[in-house]
């Protein structure tokens, strides 16, 4: 019988159990259970490692409690703007959309990117009119609007500074993304990621969520990964694609290199955050240098795993 697995994740950052009351733990943990049991159910009924990491990435946008879909910040228009990526491992297929603001579900339509255009990145109303040609329904920005992601806005957007981190809140300094990472029993890898991106931001700012290499990537044969953290700084060091190529041409193990960038070079220049990566055997590692990151796993041998803390 073929190996699968995979890998979720909803964010990294100072994330302290002092400030996590027991009901918000609970409920946090049941989302990142759910969505990993989502995905693991599609790989067992002998599905893809692509239809796996979509339907995982879709139950976390669709919680309110990752920066995400229905969870996402708020701008310093007092809107939603969203990213999303979708890679997938065999032939190196891949789509993406930035600044996306009525779509319910951004990584279905980074997926319908990659599988129904020439492109791999559409961003803002160019991204949303190819959403509407594929039958994406409109959908208000009341829906991602919550009480607690405005008065995130508000206890920041005086000061005119931009919050990397979710200010005011139990997971204080949390990075809000959420991903996946899956090896199928075809031998197909594939990760998605999908971000609201951060608090208060200007000017279309886009980070490294939707970008290939940075945020996301897959090769079959060798890794798929998802990141989560300050963007700025894993698009500067290419933190997914140094990753695969550590494996590629050193021959490193995923823990060896994971954890040689995201405890070495990435936090060399003050970059905080993880990775979530599947290996071409099934192999899950998480890599992180905060305390902490919403993660979850079903492993090769079926063994589920669902943690916060580092």
């Amino acid at each position: 019988m073929s190996l699968f697995s995979i890998a979720i994740h909803g964010g990294a950052g100072t994330i302290l159990p002092q400030h996590m009351s027991a009901d918000l733990q609970i409920a946090i943990e049941t989302d990142l259970e759910i969505a990993v049991k989502a995905g693991h159910q599609i790989l067992a009924q002998g599905g893809t490692a692509v239809d796996a990491v979509v339907a995982a990435v879709k139950v976390l946008e669709d919680s309110p409690h990752f920066n995400a879909g229905r969870g996402s910040v708020l701008t310093h228009q007092e809107m939603v703007e969203m990213d999303a990526c979708i890679m997938s491992g065999e032939n190196s297929e891949a789509g993406a959309v930035a600044c996306v603001r009525h779509i319910k579900n951004p990584i279905s339509l980074a997926y319908d990117v990659m599988k129904h255009s020439q492109h791999v990145l559409l961003m803002g109303d160019g991204a949303e009119e190819f959403a509407f040609e594929h039958g994406h329904i409109f959908t208000e920005q009341d829906y991602f609007f919550t009480d607690r992601r405005y008065d995130q806005l508000m206890a920041i957007k005086d000061s005119n500074l931009l919050a990397l981190s979710e200010a005011n809140y139990p997971d204080d300094d949390k990075h809000g993304t959420v991903g996946a990472v899956a090896l199928d029993k075809y031998g197909n890898l594939a990760a998605a990621t999908s971000t609201g991106g951060i608090t208060n931001k200007k000017y279309g700012r886009v980070g490294d969520s939707p970008i290939i290499g940075a945020g996301t990537f897959a090769e079959n044969g060798n890794v798929a990964l998802s990141a989560t953290g300050v963007g700025e700084y894993f698009l500067r060091k290419a933190v997914t694609a140094d990753i695969a190529a550590r494996m590629r041409y050193l021959n490193e193990d995923v823990h060896t290199a994971c954890d040689a960038v995201i405890l070495g070079e990435l936090k060399n220049i003050g970059g905080e955050g993880g990775v979530i990566a599947v290996d071409r055997s099934g192999e899950v590692h998480f890599a992180l240098n905060s305390t902490g990151m919403y993660r979850a796993s079903i492993d090769r041998y079926g063994r589920l795993s669902v943690k916060i803390y580092a």
